[in-house]
């Protein structure tokens, strides 16, 4: 059985290091080239003690901010970079989105290129002529193809270059950020693309900075943080981790969040008594997610929240085509100025369906003093497909540097139904009025 397993990886990492020196002057280089003895450089670890497992038809969605270190690890994983100590195992061919025209000439034309880069991935002549006429067609250059590359435009250089990368039938895919070249058209291709590898059940390695298109295509994340794997696993867990990450919440911070969260439990402990002989915390009337994602500095809390008709009725079940208020209610911890309150609509998978803001309503929220409660209503209609999703809320600001703090979230509070009364294509529910005209 063991041996199975390890017939199904086709990438594996053992401590990867990648250190670069870095110089403060072209002086200092020169110091260490004459003297080697002579050390005139700090160093920086880009991937640091890095270990990864990758099966056969995993598409591993890789998070990280600038300069985590992701980019170098993929240039490894192809042969781009080498390491400075760690092992790489690659099983299969790869072709590589990264450096998109890496193995083409200027000076030939596109048809030559063709070539050369197939000679480059290894393959034969036969094999070459085979895939020819369909990169000619993906890439869709016209009589361009026939002239020197560095004749072209950006966009003709970037389209064939994909279509050469894209249609050698690799076993392994590595792709970062660059699924969005060319023209509309030509993007819908390249994402067609993308998906029938993933239905043929290749290995991907997706690098993108759209949580969107990590939820969409992904089986597994990881997520990189100075050099370093600090997540790997389910795709919607990682997307959250990351969406902490972001906003500058580590774990030091969450633990202060607790510390903060305990406190106000002491001071509001008598705003909860009061509420619950009246019956009137809306959440426990509800579905109520019991593995929602809280996090945020502490500063304010959605402390309830709930779903009501026009006549303040509580609603389980939303009708896509009747008015509903969403309701929550905010609790300030300490002083705060212009909090943004926000809600968001989204589906198992964690894909945001949709949402809104005080800030994209631009709607003044006012300053609120430690203490101070207050209820946010959002009244809309929820025009939605029929399905199951989740609804979050949440409590944000801009500090005086002008960086998003957020002062709490919980993300997935709400687990709740939507109906229709008539059947809808996609996501969207469109009313529309149809008209037609018989013209003899």
């Amino acid at each position: 059985m063991e041996e199975e397993n390890n017939e199904e990886i086709v990438i594996e990492i053992k401590d990867l290091v990648k250190e670069y020196k870095m110089y403060r002057g072209r002086k200092d280089r020169l110091v260490e080239t004459l003297f080697p003895k002579v050390q005139r450089h700090d160093s920086f670890k880009a991937v640091n003690g890095l270990n990864l497992t990758v099966k056969k038809g995993e598409v591993l969605g890789i998070l990280g901010e600038n300069g985590a270190g992701k980019s170098t690890l993929l240039k490894m994983v192809t042969g781009v970079v080498t390491p400075t100590s760690g092992e790489i195992k690659v099983k299969g061919k790869i072709s590589s989105l990264l450096e998109l025209g890496a193995a083409f000439n200027a000076e030939l034309t596109g048809e030559e290129n063709i070539y050369q880069h197939g000679e480059v991935m290894g393959l034969s002549l036969a094999e070459i002529e085979d895939k020819k006429q369909e990169i000619i067609d993906f890439a869709d250059i016209g009589e361009h193809l026939y002239q020197p590359v560095k004749t072209y435009s950006s966009g003709m250089f970037a389209r064939l270059a994909f279509a050469c990368a894209i249609n050698v039938n690799p076993d392994v895919l590595i792709v970062d950020e660059v699924l969005s070249v060319g023209d509309m058209a030509f993007q819908l291709k390249c994402f067609k693309k993308f998906q029938q590898f993933k239905e043929n059940g290749k290995t991907i390695l997706f690098v993108t900075h759209s949580i969107t298109d990590i939820l969409k295509n992904c089986t597994r994340t990881i997520i990189i943080k100075n050099g370093e794997k600090i997540f790997d696993g389910d795709v919607k867990e990682g997307v959250e981790k990351y969406k902490q990450i972001i906003v500058k919440i580590d774990e030091k911070q969450n633990q202060k969040q607790n510390s903060t969260h305990n406190e106000m439990h002491k001071q509001k402990s008598n705003y909860q008594e009061e509420v619950e002989k009246e019956g009137s915390i809306w959440k426990t009337h509800f579905n109520e997610n019991p593995n929602l994602i809280n996090y945020g500095n502490g500063d304010a809390e959605v402390i309830d929240y709930g779903v009501f008709n026009k006549d303040g009725d509580y609603i389980s079940i939303i009708e896509n085509d009747k008015e509903v208020i969403l309701k929550s209610k905010i609790i300030f911890n300490k002083d705060v100025k212009d909090p943004i309150f926000t809600m968001t609509l989204k589906d198992f998978k964690g894909l945001e369906i949709a949402g809104t803001n005080t800030l994209i309503e631009k709607i003044a929220t006012g300053n609120y003093k430690k203490g101070d409660i207050v209820t946010v209503e959002f009244k809309q209609r929820i025009n939605v497909a029929p399905g199951k999703y989740t609804l979050s809320f949440s409590c944000t600001h801009f500090n005086c540097n002008g960086e998003l703090e957020v002062l709490n979230r919980k993300y997935d509070a709400l687990l709740i139904e939507v109906l229709s009364i008539k059947d809808i294509v996609g996501l969207i529910r469109i009313d529309s009025n149809i008209k037609i005209n018989k013209i003899n």
